[in-house]
């Protein structure tokens, strides 16, 4: 037998014993008709006391909760003192359950209830009981309330509201640390007895944590717990009722716990001494290798900065903290030279960034290393004395004269031989030349000034050995002036004089340029070649010199135009100078001197009438022509074709020519009516020239096989309707006449067709405008007869 059972079968007991299973005595109310008395007493005047009997006396039933007999659980019995036995009352109950979970026996009075009660789900049912007679069901007794309580038992163990808890605390905490509360619900009543009692145990996890009985508050239970050593704990809780006694239902969950990480280890290098090797040819900021210290820590706690703090290579080299990966990066800070030195020693560091001061004691929180750097040896290009060369020379100096020499050399060990040449791009006329062997640059062509002032070669240089290996500097050439070049007039002079100047007057004032660039500033004289009786020329001593006449009047119709050479000179060395002709006009001027004509001709023209204004009227007279011609073409345009003398403007068109015969290929084709898609669809009319081109309407092509009067009505239909034919009536010919038409077709095309012969002699009949038809087919057959 179970702890269940034996613990059940008491509470049985319990329930047979207790006063829900007497009978219920009722209180009597006060009644009309005479009670008979129990007992006598007399009072103190003498007078008789009678108790009455009480018809109700009430207590609430208890029944216990989850019964699991077959049969009906019984509840109580009501029973009315009025109640004789003989079925004569009926008990009536109503209220919570009425009926359906709780029927009473109406002759006995005895509650059942018909099924099993959760207490869980209603504690308490609330009911009214009345006993009526069954004749006149008229009541007996009041009706009186009562109470059915459930006793609750131990039927629910403790529940958890997460089946898996997550929780965490720091690594190297204390003992005692809270680390997470659980709490279980009973469904019992907390009331009534243990039943809903918890006590919480741990089941899995010791002896990391404990948990307190009565809160179920989880603590850590060992000191120190590193999370480099376990990293993750399952703990099992157990919660169970009747305070944890024997007997009691229990409930289990699992917490996950997992230890937070805290900065308890130093940064290690694996090594102590790491070997790097870099190229001597490698640049500035070249990434040398990578140094890296292990931290056992995670996330910021394992934060590395790596610093260099020693070594005879603190100024060649730096390291960088690569954040992503946590290592140091260490590049090239100078340019190394294999030839210089070889190997370099540094002394790294690596420290922590975020240091807990809790943990100093396991300290200090950084470590070092030594890196040995090898350079290693590269076959190098040559190299230049200068990072460029400066050469200045005369513009006027020899082919072949040497300007300046460049030099380099192999910066390796072995220190091959050197080979110069010229950049042909950076000397495209080839002005200079380069000796391959010593780096001396000559010209090869004449050198000016005046053209190009500077020269920006670039030189190249290049190993013997390997040739692919070469270096290239600039060397700017810069050309010195020599005084090649003489001094010219500054402009083109278009100088006159009047003819009424006077002795002495000016008529030019003139100024010269020249090429070369003297370092004095440029210094010119003027002078004439010879002596001239008309003009004369004064220095002014400012580079410029006045013009003057030497004489009063002048005649163009006499002269019309003088020479003047003038002689311009320089002051450098050697001196250079040139003679400039000026070309001076006698020119008509009024009383200011202001010129009016230089020409003799120009007084045969009309005063004040140039050149160019008899030039601009010609095409002003020119433009009028061709405008009135072209407009008097558009109006001849405009004429109708239709030369009718009366102008009735009706829809004969008169050709003059009656046309060929048979013979006439260039009549009107009547296929084209027989065949209206051939058509055009834009084709405008023939009579006469239209101002303004209307879009004709597009009309739907007659189907094939249509009957070409139906082709011809339609399309006079759209002549009438169309709003771009002219103001009258036009009538489109289209040289056939219909099926009601005495003469039947003039067309020639049918007669070709016809096996018999024909009486052309109605033709005759028809007036004079037939006449010539009639002779034509008249006269074929008569010839036809004779033959």
């Amino acid at each position: 037998m179970t702890i269940q059972q034996v613990l059940l079968l008491l509470l049985l007991w319990m329930w047979l014993l207790h006063p829900c299973r007497t009978e219920m005595l009722f209180r009597r109310t006060p009644d009309l008709r005479p009670r008979s008395s129990v007992g006598r007493t007399s009072g103190s005047d003498g007078k008789a006391l009678h108790r009455q009997k009480r018809g109700w006396m009430w207590n609430q039933f208890f029944l216990l909760e989850e019964y699991t007999g077959s049969d009906y659980q019984y509840v109580g019995k009501l029973h009315s003192d009025q109640d004789k036995g003989d079925g004569s009352l009926k008990y009536i109950l109503s209220g919570d359950g009425a009926g359906t979970l709780f029927i009473i026996d109406e002759k006995t009075g005895d509650i059942h209830a018909t099924r099993r009660i959760d207490r869980e789900e209603k504690a308490f049912y609330t009911l009214r009981a009345q006993a009526i007679n069954r004749r006149t069901l008229r009541p007996v007794e009041p009706e009186s309330e009562f109470v059915i309580k459930i006793h609750d038992i131990n039927d629910n163990e403790p529940t958890f509201p997460e089946e898996i808890y997550t929780a965490s605390v720091p690594e190297m905490s204390v003992v005692g640390t809270s680390v997470v509360q659980v709490t279980a619900t009973d469904a019992d009543d907390p009331s009534y007895g243990n039943s809903a009692r918890v006590i919480y145990s741990i089941l899995q996890g010791q002896p990391y944590f404990s948990v307190e009985p009565e809160t179920g508050i989880i603590r850590t239970a060992l000191p120190n717990m590193n999370r480099e050593n376990r990293e993750q704990y399952q703990v099992v809780i157990q919660a169970k009722d009747m305070g944890g006694q024997m007997g009691g239902l229990s409930g289990t969950t699992t917490v996950n716990i997992t230890l937070t990480d805290v900065n308890d280890n130093p940064p290690r290098f694996p090594q102590s001494t790491i070997h790097l090797r870099i190229p001597e040819s490698s640049p500035v900021g070249t990434a040398i290798g990578s140094v890296k210290a292990t931290d056992a820590d995670t996330g910021k706690n394992a934060e590395v900065e790596y610093r260099i703090i020693d070594g005879d290579g603190t100024d060649m080299f730096d390291i960088v903290t690569q954040k992503d990966t946590q290592e140091g990066i260490i590049t090239v800070r100078k340019p190394l030279d294999y030839e210089t030195r070889r190997l370099y020693t540094l002394k790294v560091e690596a420290e922590n960034t975020h240091v807990d001061p809790r943990f100093y004691y396991l300290g200090p929180f950084k470590d070092t290393t030594i890196v040995k750097i090898s350079v290693e040896d590269v076959d190098e290009p040559p190299v230049f004395s200068r990072s460029s060369y400066l050469f200045e020379v005369h513009e006027d100096i020899e082919l072949g004269t040497i300007i300046g020499t460049v030099m380099a050399r192999d910066p390796d060990s072995a220190s091959s031989p050197i080979r110069f040449s010229l950049d042909r791009h950076t000397d495209l006329d080839r002005i200079f030349n380069i000796h391959s062997g010593n780096g001396s640059i000559y010209t090869s062509k004449p050198l000016d000034r005046e053209i190009s002032q500077w020269h920006n070669l670039s030189v190249i240089a290049a190993e013997i050995n390997n040739p692919k290996d070469t270096t290239r500097v600039p060397v700017y050439v810069r050309i010195l002036d020599v005084n090649d070049n003489a001094p010219q007039f500054a402009v083109f002079y278009d100088t006159f004089v009047c003819e009424n100047a006077r002795a002495g007057q000016l008529i030019q004032t003139i100024s010269a340029v020249d090429k070369d660039d003297p370092l004095g500033g440029q210094k010119f004289f003027f002078s004439l070649a010879a002596v001239n009786p008309n003009f004369t020329v004064q220095d002014n001593e400012d580079n410029t010199a006045r013009i003057l006449t030497r004489r009063n009047g002048f005649s163009r119709h006499e002269i019309s135009t003088y020479l003047l050479p003038v002689v311009i000179s320089d002051n450098d060395y050697p001196i250079q100078s040139s003679t400039g002709t000026l070309t001076i006009r006698v020119c008509a001027c009024d009383s200011r001197g202001n010129m009016q004509s230089c020409n003799a001709e120009a007084l045969l023209l009309p005063a004040g009438l140039s050149t160019g204004a008899l030039i601009a009227i010609l095409l002003c007279i020119i433009i009028l022509l061709v405008v009135l011609f072209a407009a008097l073409k558009r109006q001849r345009k405009k004429e109708p074709l239709i030369l009718s003398k009366e102008d009735i403007r009706d829809n004969i068109v008169s050709y003059n020519d009656e046309g060929g015969g048979e013979e006439d290929t260039q009549a009107f084709d009547i296929g084209t009516l027989r065949n209206p898609a051939a058509i055009e669809d834009k084709k405008l009319r023939r009579d006469i020239i239209p101002e303004t081109l209307f879009v004709p309407r597009r009309t739907p092509s007659a189907p094939d096989n249509t009957d070409v009067r139906d082709f011809i009505n339609q399309r006079l239909k759209e002549h009438d309707t169309d709003p771009s034919a002219p103001p009258y009536d036009s009538l489109a010919t289209y040289a056939y006449e219909g099926n009601d038409s005495i003469a039947e077709s003039l067309s020639s095309l049918e007669s070709g067709t016809t096996e018999g012969d024909q009486n052309y002699d109605y033709l005759r009949e028809w007036g004079p405008r037939f006449n010539k038809l009639a002779e034509m087919y008249g006269g074929g057959e008569s010839d036809k007869d004779a033959s």
